[in-house]
């Protein structure tokens, strides 16, 4: 066992400590109240308390399949729509990256690919922390949004589509092997913004992994090797996910088979007019607060959906 285990392992027990030792001091507070020594308002405070440490220990057991631990790799491509999706893109990566602040989880660019008027068309975010996977793996998924354009003149309703797609980022203590046959490495000029070695030095490198016709773009630094590394990183943390879904037999297990970014798809839909709603489809979560979920705030779903999948496990 490693110390990442050890860790792991320990802050359930200090969970676990923490709310019997609650559990006891309602216990002694109760007896203080028979005896006139405590009011109805501290034991109500306490009781609120306790309920609280509860939950959050009930709910980080939703967070114990295999992977949950690890960081995540989370992918943003814009659907068909040219520049209103590639704007919606970019939306959706504020908030993941707004999401991930109030977290404190470290965020790392590995891939980017600007729309040709505004925008993004993919970008590739490393979020780096402790259940960052566990977090974020029910937002696979088509993300579908209703808005008026502000780049129509004419200020019409506009649909436009996203596909997010989130993997867990393999680390030191899980081997996956990879053939060296089956992949192959092309080397490109990197895009974006000035420096001097974009668009003249080939640093960003793409890797295809044959047997499953995995793609992965990497431009992260001026540096072809550390690119290529993180590449290979990436290659085994997708083929790590796709060995997880073998097991949970959840989901398809290859990105190509994923649905196509369109109507009927959609994981959630984000409704700007002609009334404001953001819903989630699958666990139904909703609210009218569509900026703060603009801005990150965005447990409520992601609780929501690691609960439906908690139930569903209960049921089976």
């Amino acid at each position: 066992m490693n110390m990442k285990q050890l860790r792991s392992i320990q802050k359930w027990i200090d969970k676990y400590e923490t709310l019997a030792t609650a559990v006891g001091d309602l216990e002694v507070l109760l007896e203080f109240q028979k005896a006139g020594e405590a009011t109805t308002e501290e034991v109500d405070a306490l009781h609120e308390t306790i309920e609280t440490l509860f939950e959050d220990l009930e709910f980080k057991n939703m967070l114990s399949d295999e992977g949950d631990s690890l960081s995540a790799v989370l992918q943003i491509t814009a659907g068909a729509g040219g520049t209103e999706s590639c704007d919606w893109a970019q939306m959706l990566m504020r908030m993941y990256l707004m999401w991930s602040e109030k977290n404190g989880y470290k965020v790392r660019e590995l891939n980017h690919q600007p729309g040709d008027v505004a925008g993004i068309k993919t970008v590739t975010l490393e979020i780096e922390g402790e259940f960052a996977f566990g977090w974020l793996k029910g937002e696979n998924g088509v993300h579908r949004l209703v808005r008026i354009s502000p780049f129509d003149s004419n200020a019409k309703r506009h649909t436009s589509f996203a596909s997010v797609y989130v993997y867990p980022l393999v680390d030191e203590s899980i081997e996956i092997v990879v053939n060296p046959a089956d992949i192959s490495w092309e080397t490109m000029r990197a895009s974006g913004a000035g420096g001097q070695n974009v668009n003249k030095v080939e640093t960003a490198v793409r890797l295809r992994h044959q047997p499953t016709g995995i793609m992965i773009e990497n431009s992260e630094t001026r540096s072809q090797l550390e690119n290529k590394n993180k590449a290979m990183q990436l290659l085994k943390s997708q083929l790590y996910e796709i060995e997880l879904q073998k097991k949970m037999a959840a989901r398809d297990a290859i990105e190509a088979d994923k649905m196509k970014i369109e109507w009927g798809s959609q994981i959630r839909n984000y409704v700007m007019h002609p009334y404001k709603l953001v819903k989630d489809v699958r666990s139904q979560t909703e609210t009218a607060d569509v900026e703060s979920v603009m801005n990150g705030q965005i447990d409520a779903f992601l609780k929501g959906y690691l609960m439906l999948m908690g139930q569903k496990k209960d049921d089976e």
